[in-house]
C-alpha cells in the first residue's frame, strides 16, 4: 500500500501525557499546599486524578458532558475523594494545570528522529487530535513539533470527537487526502483504531504498554522507531 497522507495522534502518541501531567500535577499539589488541605499524598491523589480523567474524558468524548464540566470537574471529583467540598479550589487547580501542561516537553523515544525520518520521505503529516484547541498548539509550540505538522485537526475545529467517523472525514476534506492514500497512527485502539477502521482508513496501533489490542489493526508497533518497518 502506498500512503501519501500520515495522521498522526498526539497525546500518548508522540507527546508523552502521563509523564508531562504527572510532571504538572506535583507542581500542582505543592504550589496550592494541597497537603494542608488535606491531600497528603501525592501518590493517592495522582491514582484518583487519572481514574476521574479517564472516566470523564469518555463521557465527553460520547457527548455526555461539556467541554468546561470535564475540565474542572475531574480537579472536583478528585477532592471530593478526599472528602473536600470546594469548588474554587477545584477550578484554581484546573486554571494552574492547564497553564502549565502545555508548556511540558517529554516526548516518547524517537518522536523527532522519526518525523524528520518522514518528512524526508515526502509524507504529509498531519494531526487528529481530541485535545482542546490552544492548548494542543501550545504542546506542540513548546516541545519542537510545530513544523512537521501541514494541518492539525482538533475536535474544536472539526466540530467532532474520535473515534466518530465525521471527525476523519473531516480531516481528508481539510487535507485534500483519500482513504487508500491515508494512515492513522495513533495509541488508542478506540478513538484512533476503531474510529480511523470504520472510516475506511488504515491504521498503525502504536503500542507502547504492549496491550494486546481487541481489534486487528493494519500494523501494530511497540515504539515509534518500528515506523521504519512500515513507510
Amino acid at each position: 500500500m502506498t500512503y501519501k497522507h500520515l495522521f498522526f495522534d498526539l497525546d500518548h502518541t508522540l507527546w508523552d501525557f502521563e509523564s508531562n501531567a504527572k510532571q504538572t500535577l506535583q507542581e500542582l499539589h505543592l504550589a496550592l499546599n494541597l497537603t494542608a488541605q488535606g491531600v497528603d499524598s501525592f501518590d493517592a491523589f495522582y491514582e484518583r486524578y487519572i481514574y476521574h480523567n479517564t472516566r470523564l474524558w469518555e463521557r465527553y468524548r460520547k457527548g455526555f458532558i461539556k467541554r468546561d464540566d470535564l475540565r474542572w470537574k475531574r480537579m472536583w471529583n478528585t477532592l471530593l475523594d478526599f472528602k473536600i467540598g470546594d469548588e474554587k479550589l477545584a477550578r484554581s487547580m484546573d486554571s494552574f494545570f492547564l497553564d502549565r501542561l502545555p508548556t511540558r516537553t517529554l516526548l516518547f523515544p524517537h518522536a523527532i528522529t522519526m518525523l524528520e525520518y518522514l518528512r524526508g520521505k515526502d509524507y504529509a503529516l498531519h494531526l487528529i487530535t481530541n485535545g482542546f484547541e490552544t492548548i494542543q498548539h501550545s504542546k506542540l509550540k513548546h516541545s519542537g513539533l510545530t513544523g512537521f505538522f501541514e494541518e492539525v485537526i482538533t475536535s474544536e475545529g472539526s466540530n467532532s470527537l474520535k473515534p466518530h467517523k465525521q471527525i476523519f472525514e473531516y480531516a481528508l476534506r481539510k487535507t485534500g487526502a483519500t482513504q487508500k492514500e491515508s494512515i492513522m497512527l495513533g495509541d488508542d485502539i478506540e478513538a484512533d483504531i476503531v474510529g480511523a477502521k470504520n472510516a475506511g482508513i488504515d491504521q498503525v496501533y502504536i503500542n507502547h504498554k504492549h496491550i494486546p489490542p481487541p481489534v486487528q489493526p493494519t500494523y501494530t508497533v511497540y515504539s515509534l522507531k518500528e515506523l521504519e518497518n512500515i513507510f
